[in-house]
């Protein structure tokens, strides 16, 4: 394989990438060409926050081509075209070939949630003072037990008496906290996701556990549960604030997260008029909020 990089204005980077994916590249990347500098610049995309831009102002495009011959016509047309006048061609490099497999798996070591608790990779052996191992490969579903938001959540888990539950697990991604749920005693774990993708993830890694889940579209949430979880994004959990807490029976525990610091007015005022939430954990300028309804 063959590395084209390419130096582009902002108001560039979208027209050069869409070039190169017409021109058959493998595979195009955008980076700030001024990262580790003060003039570097942080792009956010959150929900009721501005859209992503489409680069930085200076940003380094580097695309991945098959062969030198089809790197070479690229950087020869880009550089004919109107919208590239203000970029550069910054040179064509071979890339080394790579075990890419052994690669990502290296990225990935065992998660400790609790001394007993881990999130453990197929390829790793778990650690002796494990007790609750939760198998989980990365996948196309958020939720491999690395972001600070899915490990508080199983921390709480972990710390609370989960037997003989009913759990619904709202937004389930991989399906990580409906399979701690059920390692932990829940004897019926709904897991519910809008995206198919998700539930079908959800299905393999609960297989590959050996724990039984029901799983489906959120339709598939049904009654009240004494546990009611959902790992998503400030945003969608404001929205769902009155369906969640309808889900939660009485004397029951509502465990939120995918909520920023600065976030928890936000996340208290809309659950006032059904519950009192509260910030029961915090990591990495994350949140984990819960309520006893």
């Amino acid at each position: 394989m063959f590395e084209l990089r390419l130096m582009c204005p902002e108001e560039s980077v979208e027209a050069a990438c869409e070039a190169l994916d017409a021109l058959d590249a493998l595979s195009v990347s955008v980076e700030d060409a001024d990262a580790q500098t003060d003039a570097e610049q942080a792009l956010f995309g959150e929900p009721g926050m501005p859209p992503p831009k489409e680069g930085w102002k200076r940003s380094r495009i580097i695309a991945l081509f098959d062969q030198e011959s089809m790197a070479q016509d690229a950087s020869r047309l880009l550089s004919l075209q109107d919208f590239f006048a203000d970029s550069q061609v910054l040179g064509i490099q071979p890339v080394a070939v790579q075990d890419w497999v052994r690669l990502t798996q290296s990225q990935f070591a065992p998660v400790e949630i609790t001394p007993e608790f881990w999130i453990v990779p197929t390829w790793h052996e778990p650690p002796e003072q494990a007790q609750h191992i939760i198998r989980l490969d990365p996948g196309l579903a958020f939720g491999t037990g690395t972001h600070p938001t899915t490990r508080m959540c199983l921390r709480w888990i972990a710390s609370h008496d989960m037997s003989h539950q009913r759990v619904l697990d709202y937004g389930c991604g991989s399906g990580i906290l409906a399979i701690g749920a059920a390692m932990h005693g829940a004897n019926q774990v709904d897991a519910v996701d809008i995206d198919n993708a998700a539930v079908t993830a959800t299905e393999r890694n609960a297989d590959a556990n050996h724990v039984r889940l029901n799983t489906g579209l959120p339709d598939k949430a049904s009654g009240h549960y004494q546990t009611v979880l959902a790992n998503i994004l400030a945003t969608p959990l404001k929205v769902l604030a009155p369906l969640l807490r309808n889900h939660v029976a009485p004397g029951g525990q509502l465990v939120l997260a995918g909520i920023l610091e600065r976030q928890a007015q936000e996340l208290k005022d809309a659950y006032a008029p059904y519950c009192t939430l509260q910030v029961s954990d915090t990591q990495d300028g994350w949140i984990l909020m819960t309520a006893h309804c």
